[in-house]
């Protein structure tokens, strides 16, 4: 970190990161989504996993905040840190583009929320609906290029307008519980989904870690913390939030539907489910919610995408272009690649069946291992007794903890399924090159020891994903 860098975010403003980066399009089609694999026990169960999981890989970002502060350049530096230069790479150009394809996935379903009132939307794949994404994207380009603490302070006031819609929705429905109704659903024995429990609740895995992505938001912003401490207390406060919400948004329409009719509607399912009880007007103004949730959340993922492009660049895990500011002290370059690629993913939803769904899921598997390299290096922490001269009493406590993450996070891997893992093989090998582009401007071997196993693996997965899409084995 230079020392000229501004620590002006409040542990407000960082938390308001965190829960804008994580309450974005994903709440709003929890009911449906759950409903369609399983009911209130899986999806409690489903929770509690999830929650269990997630909240061990908090309290990892909040340890590794305070016995590392000198690793403030995001996510992607305990990966360098614990396992080299080119782990380090790979989680920081696999963390970017999950933000680029959140990105898009914000404005795919934009338009498909706006393709109920105008239907040359269509489900986001008309011309008409990748033109208006695109002048929205080039819209916050240049907001964002006027300085990231502006579009920091937006972001803050976009939280609280998007939570409100989701407060106003959980209060009605908790004044209109139906103990019977949620007792019906607790106990139907026939699922909406084939297989028994276990596979219920794996088919809610991924929606779930993609709920979560952004849990790490104020760790990316690290560097401009007013204080460091503030860093895991706003990581562990937004969590604690956002996780009620999702909770309630998931059960209580069991309470006042039946699971096959939450299930058979249209998404997004919390606009449905409050029209079904106070009219059309609740449809309305939950689907007004989502918009500005989903513009939120764009907002936040954007912020994120140029940070860590910008943070890989100044540790030399990027090339140095993406270091540059403009007079605003924006990372201009590392923003102008971002968008660049974000409008080359909006341009392909042309020609994609379901681009939403599929760019959900994808973004979700991709994530896993970045959030895999951070668990196991909180891991690797402990088990050397690294940084535990201080406060030694905690070792044992952080051992668990990372344990459990790390646990976690290869389990989801596995829950997502070969076919996402492939998927993300296919963006992950090219993006080799970069790396290649760094070592060069650093005059150094472009890989060393483990790192060709590594790089092996990855243009291993990335040959057989393309030839799994070539040969229609691997749908998209």
């Amino acid at each position: 970190m230079t020392s000229d860098t501004p620590r002006s975010l409040s542990l407000a403003a960082l938390t308001s990161m965190v829960v804008g980066s994580m309450i974005g399009a994903g709440i709003f089609s929890l009911p449906r989504t759950f409903a369609n694999a399983t009911g209130p026990v899986g999806a409690i169960i489903a929770w509690c996993i999830a929650g269990a999981g997630m909240y061990t890989l908090a309290r990892v970002f909040q340890a590794l905040a305070e016995r590392k502060p000198e690793l403030d350049a995001g996510i992607f530096a305990y990966a360098k840190a614990g396992f080299g230069d080119y782990a380090g790479f790979l989680s920081a150009f696999g963390y970017w583009l999950v933000a680029c394809i959140a990105d898009v996935s914000y404005w795919v379903l934009i338009k498909s929320t706006l393709g109920a009132f105008l239907p040359f939307f269509g489900n986001s794949d008309t011309v008409p609906a990748v033109l208006v994404s695109s002048l929205g994207l080039w819209l916050f380009h240049f907001t964002i290029l006027r300085g990231i603490r502006e579009a920091a302070v937006i972001n803050t006031v976009v939280t609280v307008a998007k939570v409100v819609p989701i407060l106003v929705f959980i209060v009605i429905l908790i004044s209109a519980f139906n103990a019977d109704f949620f007792a019906a659903n607790l106990w139907d024995a026939e699922p909406v989904s084939p297989g028994g429990l276990f596979q219920q609740i794996r088919a809610t895995m991924l929606i779930t870690v993609f709920v979560f992505i952004g849990i790490e938001g104020a760790s990316v912003y690290s560097r401009y913390a007013q204080k460091r401490s503030d860093v895991g207390a706003a990581t562990i406060l937004g969590f604690v939030g956002v996780l009620c919400l999702l909770v309630l948004v998931t059960l209580l329409p069991y309470a006042v539907l039946a699971r096959t009719e939450i299930a058979a509607m249209r998404q997004p399912s919390m606009a449905s489910v409050l029209e079904s009880l106070v009219g059309p007007w609740g449809g309305i103004f939950v689907s007004i919610g989502l918009i500005v949730s989903v513009l939120g959340a764009y907002l936040a993922w954007s912020l994120i995408c140029v940070e860590v492009l910008f943070a890989a660049a100044k540790s030399g895990d990027m090339p140095k272009i993406f270091a540059s500011e403009n007079r605003h002290k924006v990372p201009a370059a590392a923003l102008w690649l971002t968008n660049i690629v974000i409008q080359l993913f909006l341009i392909s939803t042309l020609f994609s069946e379901d681009a939403f769904v599929l760019m959900v899921k994808l973004s979700s598997a991709m994530i896993l291992v970045p959030y895999l390299l951070v668990a196991a290096y909180g891991l690797l922490l402990a088990m050397r007794h690294e940084t535990y001269d201080t406060r030694p009493q905690e070792r044992s406590r952080d051992l668990i903890v990372a344990s459990i993450a790390t646990l976690y996070a290869a389990f989801m891997i596995y829950a997502g399924g070969l076919k996402f893992l492939l998927l993300s093989s296919i963006l992950y090998a090219p993006g080799t090159l970069l790396f290649v582009q760094v070592r060069r401007e650093q005059n150094k071997p472009v890989l060393v020891g483990a790192e060709w196993i590594v790089f092996a693996a990855a243009a291993a997965g990335c040959l057989f994903g393309i030839y799994g899409v070539a040969t229609g084995q691997i749908a998209i």
